[in-house]
């Protein structure tokens, strides 16, 4: 698929087809990571439960290895 960018005031948009905000599960209110590799655009639906997720892993990680941390720190 190729598409071109839209005027939106003074900025660029992209248009996103139904089918592609279906087959992704987004909705207006869906909050979208955008970041780029130095090539290309990579924008991915934000999933709050995956980011929940990632956050439990760090706090248990960091309450198991307090001290290792600590001392690092210093």
């Amino acid at each position: 698929m190729i598409k071109t960018l839209s005027a939106v005031g003074n900025s660029l948009g992209l248009i996103i087809e139904r089918p592609i905000l279906e087959l992704l599960n987004i909705t207006k209110d869906t909050e979208l990571e955008v970041r780029t590799d130095g090539d290309a655009l990579i924008i991915r639906p934000l999933r709050k439960e995956k980011l929940e997720r990632v956050r439990e892993a760090t706090h248990r990680l960091m309450d198991k290895h307090d001290k290792v941390l600590d001392k690092l720190s210093k």
